[in-house]
């Protein structure tokens, strides 16, 4: 009979269990834009508990090291040739090292990219000040994210299909309990953990567990936005007086220069009303719009407006990029008391005045 020996340890098992339900919830949170922070601290999470692996990789204890994991292209070869009667292996088998392997490496460049376009495209986290250099190319580290976080489900699956197949057929090792144990019946001497493995393990297991609750719970530089509430009445009173009078103040970023340039030169024929201003004023009011058009806007609507004209409307609501994001909501909402209208964006953006678009702010009523 075979000896019942202790492989993984209660650190290793718990990164283990806490790396499957953080990168649950990202999978969970990843096309709901609403939901964003949460992807995002959980993401800050997954690279707290990507760091502590690493470091487990040199000081952890016999089978979590690095060093103890047979990365032979040759063994693996031979290993999987002989999958039917294997070599047996107390810790990871070359197969399942280089699938392990492989998981902690795209998982750290899938948290590194991630925060690099949260930074960047949306302006917030520890990379926001990189938002002003490489917002025109904000989509890029968006896609090498998709494509790792699509090649780490890859890896996922290779990985739960092999401890699938050990299961089929080497059941008596209990390769899969032991993920819940930390047991083999195996012929094989138990781990024991030092006083440094216990501490560094529980430092970094309860920094993982912490960073998304209190990211979520407070306001924290991980999720700090550069951008801020802008005062229009401060910067130009003119532009406030004569454009919020009548309806929502649109931020200078949601429309490019030659639109505003068209809007301002037809004011007599305002979306059918007369809107006249006198010339002084007029003047000063198209300067401003100019100046802070979208072109010279550095946050992730402005640049999407751009992107999707194909000339030049005077209203946000004739963009392509406003009919693509508003396409699946229902159009009774727009002819509901609290909104009225599709250029009401007020009625759900409620910080649009101040000049902030976010996903996280919007409040759709109910038709």
């Amino acid at each position: 009979m075979k000896h019942r020996a202790l492989i993984w340890s209660l650190p290793t098992r718990i990164f283990h269990w806490l790396l499957v339900l953080y990168i649950l919830i990202m999978y969970i949170t990843s096309d709901e834009d609403p939901l964003l922070r949460v992807h995002a601290a959980f993401g800050y999470g997954i690279g707290v508990l990507i760091l502590f692996r690493v470091i487990w990789g040199f000081i952890g204890p016999k089978y979590s090291k690095f060093s103890d994991w047979p990365l032979s292209i040759k063994e693996a070869l031979e290993f999987t040739k002989n999958i039917f009667n294997p070599k047996v292996y107390a810790g990871h088998n070359p197969a399942a090292s280089f699938v392990m392997l492989g998981i902690i490496i795209v998982t750290l460049l899938s948290v590194i990219t991630g925060v690099l376009a949260y930074g960047i495209q949306e302006g917030r986290g520890i990379f926001a000040f990189l938002n002003s250099s490489f917002f025109k190319e904000m989509e890029i580290f968006k896609e090498i994210h998709e494509a790792l976080s699509t090649l780490l489900l890859i890896l996922i699956g290779a990985h739960i299909g092999g401890v699938a197949v050990d299961r089929v057929l080497h059941k008596e090792v209990g390769t899969l309990h032991s993920i819940f144990t930390g047991f083999k019946n195996i012929d094989a001497k138990s781990v024991n953990l030092s006083s440094l493995q216990k501490v560094v393990a529980t430092l970094f297991l309860s920094v993982a567990i912490l960073t998304p609750i209190v990211t979520l719970s407070f306001a924290t530089p991980l999720t700090k936005s550069i951008y801020k509430p802008i005062k229009y009445d401060k910067e130009l009173s003119s532009f406030v007086e004569e454009c919020a009078s009548c309806h929502t103040l649109y931020p200078p970023f949601t429309l490019p220069a030659k639109s505003w340039k068209k809007l301002m030169a037809g004011l007599n024929n305002h979306f059918g009303d007369d809107a006249s201003l006198d010339e002084a004023t007029r003047v000063e009011i198209e300067k401003y719009l100019v100046k802070n058009s979208a072109e010279h806007s550095t946050k992730e609507s402005a640049v999407y407006i751009l992107q999707s004209l194909k000339n030049y409307p005077i209203a946000i609501t004739q963009t392509p990029f406003w009919k693509k994001t508003h396409k699946d909501i229902d159009k009774q909402i727009f002819k509901s008391k609290e909104v009225k209208s599709k250029a009401n964006c007020k009625a759900c953006h409620k910080d649009i005045e101040k000049g902030i678009i976010e996903d996280r702010n919007i409040e759709i009523p109910k038709a």
